[in-house]
């Protein structure tokens, strides 16, 4: 067929030469907007260091992803159950693990953390990192590593227990050993999250929310939080007089405001923090054997499953 015939135009030839140059600014045009067009954009992998290096697995404490380490996909790449992976924290680490959008690591007993090193648990390489309930002092490096990480962006996830729970009988426990990196380390001693942790220990509760349908810890993407468990815990005291940015989420029954926040977020610099008052809820029940476990993670009485995800999703955004 002729050309100006499938234009739909007559014989004439300043018609014909006119619509044969708008065709072809149009094809020009197309193949130019094809050519520029911006590709779909890479998922986002956020990168979690899960600490293994300051007796997080002492007595009958198993404060660990899986017992490969650094990398817990060496037991199993593709884990589809909890038991896939051994550790019990493994129910935390299989769900994120699951929704692919996450990188786990450990940081392995008898290392350091460091920030700025070649390591390849260097807090350089990673997004978040969560402190487990640690057991032993940090040293004066890693307490400014730590700092520094979150001060420049990093997300930080601190687990406390309940006063005197001294699993390697050492002196210290993780109320005395996260206050100490709150507020003796050589970046900013000066209460720089607003958060304290009581020096308590409370047998039994179920913290509740508060109300706030735009906090993306409470209302994420794993779901809506209503209640954490408390089952020898301790709470934290708030100070937004030093860190405006200091929010508690849920609070021990009776109290609200800056007093008996068992769950609080804060900001430092350009990163963020959440505090957690007891480690009984992030213990899935299943681990590596001679360890007495309980099942915090799965209590029916409460949310802790969607509190240390959404927790875990919003540090590391």
């Amino acid at each position: 067929m002729e050309v100006h015939r499938m234009l739909g135009l007559g014989t004439s030839p300043r018609r014909l030469t006119t619509a044969l140059t708008v065709l072809g600014l149009l094809t020009t045009g197309a193949a130019v907007q094809a050519s520029t067009a911006t590709p779909a954009a890479a998922a986002t992998t956020h990168r979690v260091l899960f600490d293994n290096a300051h007796a997080e697995t002492a007595g009958n404490a198993d404060w660990i992803v899986s017992t490969s380490q650094p990398d817990p996909t060496d037991e199993d790449s593709s884990p589809s159950s909890e038991t896939d992976w051994t550790g019990a924290l493994s129910s935390w680490g299989v769900a994120l693990q699951q929704t692919g959008d996450y990188s786990l690591d450990t940081l392995p007993s008898g290392s350091s953390l460091t920030y700025g090193g070649s390591s390849a648990t260097d807090l350089s390489n990673f997004d978040t990192l969560v402190l487990p309930e640690p057991n032993t002092l940090f040293t004066t490096a890693e307490k400014t590593a730590i700092m520094n990480f979150v001060k420049n962006g990093g997300g930080l996830f601190m687990i406390s227990d309940h006063t005197g729970a001294d699993r390697n009988n050492d002196g210290e426990d993780a109320v005395e050993i996260l206050n100490d990196l709150m507020t003796n380390n050589s970046v900013d001693s000066d209460d720089p999250f607003g958060i304290s942790i009581d020096s308590l220990s409370i047998s039994s509760g179920y913290p509740a929310a508060i109300s706030d349908s735009s906090n993306a810890v409470l209302h994420g993407s794993f779901g809506t939080v209503t209640k954490s468990l408390i089952a020898s815990g301790t709470t934290a005291t708030l100070a937004p007089g030093d860190n405006a940015n200091v929010k508690g989420l849920l609070y021990r029954s009776g109290y609200s405001g800056n007093t008996g926040a068992f769950f609080a977020t804060s900001t430092y610099g350009s990163g963020k923090i959440a505090f957690w008052g007891d480690s009984s809820p992030i213990d899935d029940g299943t681990g590596q054997s001679g360890n007495t476990l309980y099942d915090g993670w799965n209590d029916t009485g409460a949310t802790n499953a969607a509190l240390a995800l959404n927790a875990t999703e919003w540090l590391s955004s």
